[in-house]
């Protein structure tokens, strides 16, 4: 190998060195890096917060169609609150308010 490459042997991973630690910390601050990344995080977890709520909102949602299609005083209630039924014979008496 000639003298002169021998000399510069250094400067292509000196170079790349160089270009490494400041690209790098250039490129995780850069909007796509790092603040995304944590803007990202961030929606993540709003997002699997409300997944959690909405399996227990699904949960109930199940117990109670399966109260309603077991639990006949269930299905008297909600007819009667909901849909202002009443049974045959009986009597309604509505005040004013």
């Amino acid at each position: 190998m000639p003298r002169f490459f021998q000399g510069i042997a250094w400067l292509l991973p000196f170079t790349l060195l160089v270009c490494v630690v400041v690209v790098v910390p250039l490129r995780m601050l850069d909007e796509q890096g790092l603040p995304r990344y944590r803007a990202l995080r961030t929606e993540l977890y709003k997002v699997q917060k409300a997944n959690q709520r909405m399996r227990r909102e699904v949960r109930d949602l199940q117990q109670t169609v399966q109260r309603l299609r077991s639990d006949p005083v269930a299905v008297e209630r909600i007819a009667r609150d909901e849909l202002g039924m009443i049974r045959e014979g009986e009597i309604l008496f509505q005040f004013p308010r």
